[in-house]
């Protein structure tokens, strides 16, 4: 049997930024612990670093 491909969960980078006009606007944030670079990834109620583990819960 062939094994099944599994779709990678990783976001690609020109999914983090918007353009707006001439300009790319970074739409996530980053990581205050690890520092530029690393970017937190946005759930329904928190914000949350995959490298350190830092939470931001919004309220």
């Amino acid at each position: 049997m062939a094994a099944k491909k599994q779709e990678s969960t990783k976001v690609k980078r020109h999914e983090c930024y918007e353009v707006k006009g001439d300009t790319a606007v970074l739409q996530k944030r980053h990581c205050p612990r690890c520092g530029p670079g690393v970017l937190m990834a946005a759930h329904k109620d928190r914000a949350a670093c995959g490298k350190c583990g830092y939470t931001e819960f919004q309220t």
